[in-house]
């Protein structure tokens, strides 16, 4: 099983309706796309300074699963009409999980 971790910082200027935009968008995107095992997204909290604004989370079999979700034009869309619009800085990284979902 692969985990996809992403974190994105929005610019300041970024308006609640184009957050509302992302996760309606998200949503779509994970009841769409059979690759997808579990997605979890989800604004910071807050608790702590300098989290970054935003997280997601998805779970796929295999990596070749990873591979069309990324490549997927749906996901694609979204990036390119709903995130890169309001993004500031992206970090990202995946990791392989066993079974039982740990390392």
């Amino acid at each position: 099983m692969v985990r996809h971790v992403v974190l994105f910082r929005f610019h300041p200027e970024t308006r609640e309706a184009q957050k509302q935009s992302l996760r309606d968008g998200l949503s779509e995107l994970a009841a769409a796309l059979p690759e997808i095992q579990r997605y979890r997204f989800g604004d910071d909290l807050r608790m702590a300074e300098g989290n970054f604004d935003f997280a997601v989370v998805a779970d796929f079999a295999s990596t070749s699963d990873f591979s069309s979700y990324a490549a997927h034009p749906m996901h694609q869309r979204l990036i390119s009409e709903l995130v890169r619009p309001i993004l500031a800085e992206r970090v990202a990284v995946q990791f392989e999980l066993d079974a039982e979902g740990s390392t």
